[in-house]
């Protein structure tokens, strides 16, 4: 929190930009996962599918997700602090110690990501929400349930009609609220899954 904000930006955006820099070369180091690939496998089994991620790794599109709307950004995108013009990431082939000046107002380069204290886009939470509510059926995976307004979603979907099944090692506030809980990990529960749509087709 000392660092994902506006506040810590402005304090030092040097620290920040160093610190995002490297959570950028772990991202880089990470392969979607066995869930990520199923999520693949199921969108060519259903008329349509929308994945809605708090992640900001992008490996839901590594994957070959074609439908992503990222709730919370992408680390791999950048925009300007003082007025959010997208900036092309080729800027960061310059010195890597300090922000990037941008472009169009010379303001400091910041990751695109949502930060602690910052609302999420407009544009991209309705969105969210409207796939939500337009939902036959919900997959709550491996989320903690905590972060709204991510944690409203299937609430929404529930009050519209949507079967909710959530997926989680552990019981999370939305459990109670849900059709179904398949306790595990998305890596192996979302295989499963896919495999029993595949074994009986919708």
């Amino acid at each position: 929190m000392e660092l994902a904000s506006p506040e810590g930006f402005r304090r030092d955006p040097a620290l920040v930009w160093r610190w995002y820099g490297w959570r950028r070369e772990l991202v880089s180091q990470a392969q979607p996962n066995r869930g990520h690939h199923a999520l693949v496998r199921l969108e060519k089994l259903v008329p349509r599918l929308t994945v809605i991620t708090q992640n900001v790794d992008g490996l839901h599109r590594a994957a070959g997700s074609r439908d992503v709307v990222e709730l919370h950004g992408n680390l791999q995108r950048f925009k300007c602090f003082k007025h959010g013009h997208p900036v092309a990431a080729e800027i960061l082939s310059a010195d890597e110690r300090v922000p990037p000046r941008c472009p169009q107002c010379g303001a400091p380069v910041r990751p695109d990501v949502v930060w602690f204290g910052e609302h999420l886009p407009e544009a991209v939470l309705r969105r969210a929400w409207e796939e939500a509510v337009a939902a036959d059926v919900l997959l709550v995976v491996g989320t903690s349930g905590l972060v709204q307004p991510a944690a409203s979603l299937p609430l929404a979907a529930g009050c519209t009609g949507a079967r909710t099944i959530e997926i989680n090692p552990d019981r999370t506030p939305l459990t109670p609220h849900v059709d179904l809980h398949l306790s595990g990990p998305a890596g192996a529960i979302l295989p499963a899954l896919v495999d029993a749509v595949t074994d009986h087709p919708l």
